[in-house]
């Protein structure tokens, strides 16, 4: 049995000046506000690039803690940044995404940090499902 959440989109208006609210089933976002100025522009609200940066900084973060657990190593801290880039050029696509990693793990050597980071970065659900975007991972021990 797998488990499955959701999210709502409402738009009102043509694509440029129209306006988008979110919502989702934890509440977390509650009538959030975006549009196309929040997406292109510097107006207040979220983007969808802006969700799934935070969407697969999160997963990231998550597996590489597991992964961590898995090898005999509990992190004292993990902060992940995603970043995730829009290209314009031959109409609107993510072009790029780069997580940085830095995480403070008592015992482990740089090696097996960068090893089970990898690891981390090949397989969470988020990294497989964005596939066809290339990821990549600065990973460092602190």
């Amino acid at each position: 049995m797998g488990i499955s959440r959701n999210a709502t989109a409402h738009w009102e208006g043509d694509l440029k000046t129209g306006k988008g609210r979110l919502d989702s089933q934890s509440g977390v976002l509650a009538d959030t506000r975006y549009g196309f100025n929040s997406r292109f522009g510097d107006e207040k609200g979220t983007n969808p690039e802006e969700l799934i940066a935070a969407a697969h900084a999160g997963c990231f973060t998550m597996a590489f803690s597991a992964k961590l657990g898995e090898a005999g190593f509990t992190a004292t801290s993990i902060d992940t940044r995603a970043e995730v880039d829009l290209s314009l050029e031959g109409g609107p696509q993510l072009s790029q995404i780069r997580l940085k990693l830095r995480a403070v793990v008592p015992g482990i050597d740089e090696k097996q940090f960068r090893a089970i980071a990898d690891d981390a970065k090949e397989n969470c659900p988020i990294s497989k499902a964005l596939s066809a975007v290339p990821i990549s991972l600065e990973a460092e021990l602190g």
